[in-house]
This record gives structure tokens, sequence and C-alpha cells, in this order.
């Protein structure tokens, strides 16, 4: 993460929901709009770095078989793990990008409100880790403000220039709005689920 962790340790001090995941319908009605344009029912392994405080990791733990999220702040871990808690296929690790990129494949990479927290170089990381990571018929979402973040390194649609410029993988979904940007890309030119059924 190429901002300072105490950027976040700060964030949470004040509040468990900085963000506002919880109670801005911006917020929910994003969340909906990203679970609907996932073209699979169900996936067989997501990964979720920066979780923050888990909202959205509880709606994809219902579209998977096992679910890995990360964040790099102490506080947002142990409020993801009180999200998910009883959710027995569904893990939260603390861990930093792009350093601590988990083993293993991953059917779905969810890079949510994440990139403009990194530097361009950081951020080629996560892109390049994300690739390597991908089951065959892997796919990765990407999802970000488009408006101005003090302090950031970078701004949402320079995250998205940068994923369009070095995914070697195929645009299947883009949805844009004033505020944010949704994109998925597949390593399939078609996704048709046959199994629709979560376990």
């Amino acid at each position: 993460m190429s901002l300072d962790a105490r950027y976040f340790a700060d964030l949470y001090a004040e509040n468990d929901d900085p963000w506002a995941f919880r109670t801005r319908w911006y917020e929910r009605r994003k969340r909906d709009l990203l679970l609907a344009s996932l073209p699979r029912q169900c996936y067989g392994r997501i990964f979720e770095p920066a979780c923050a405080n888990g909202e959205l990791s509880a709606l994809l733990a219902e579209r998977c078989s096992e679910l890995l999220c990360q964040d790099i702040d102490p506080t947002a871990v142990a409020l993801a793990r009180q999200r998910l808690a009883g959710v027995r296929h569904a893990r939260v690790e603390q861990a930093r990008l792009p350093s601590d990129w988990p083993g293993g494949q991953f059917d779905l990479v969810v890079l949510s409100e994440v990139g403009y927290y990194l530097g361009p170089t950081d951020w080629l990381q996560v892109i390049e880790r994300a690739v390597a990571s991908l089951a065959p018929d892997g796919a990765l979402l990407a999802c970000h403000w488009l408006h101005p973040i003090i302090g950031c390194p970078q701004g949402g649609r320079q995250v998205h220039e940068a994923l369009a410029r070095h995914l070697p993988l195929y645009p299947l979904l883009r949805h844009e709005e004033a505020d944010f940007l949704l994109e998925y890309w597949s390593c399939q030119p078609s996704v048709v689920d046959l199994d629709e059924s979560c376990p």
C-alpha cells in the first residue's frame, strides 16, 4: 500500500465505518450494481483485497465456495471478521498490497475502491499479481470513485486506464456513471454459467 498505514488507522480511530458503507444509499446501490455485474451466480474462490469493514465481503460470500479477504488495517480486519462471523468458507487476513498477495488461484479478484491508494508502480504490481493468480476461466472486477481524493497518489480514472493498458484479458462489461467506474475482465471471451448453484 503506497499510503502509510497510519492514514487508515486515523480513519478507523474516529469511526468504524469511515466511508459510510453501511448507511449511504450510494454505497448500497453501488454494491448492488457490482454484484449484478457478475455473470456467474457462483465462483469457486474469490479474493477481495482492501475489504475494509466487510460490507461487500458479506455479499461476495453468498456468491462463492471460498472467500479470502485482506486489509492493511487491524481494526478493519477485526470488523470484517465480525461481519463474516459464522461464514465458515470466508477468511480475513491482515496484509499489505502488493507485497502480501496470497498464493493459489482465484476464480474472481475484486479490486474495489483500492487502486488510488497505491502509486503507479505498486498498482502495476497488483495488476500483474492479480493476472498471475487467476484460474484459466477466472475474472477480475474493478470499481472506483472518479472524483479526486486528497492525498491519494492516483485518481480512479488513472487506475482504470492502467488496468486497460496492462490486463491481457477480455473486457466483458463497463458501467460508468458520474461518480464511479465499474469494469469486468475475463480470461475467456464470454461467460456461460452452466452450474448456477453455490454449495
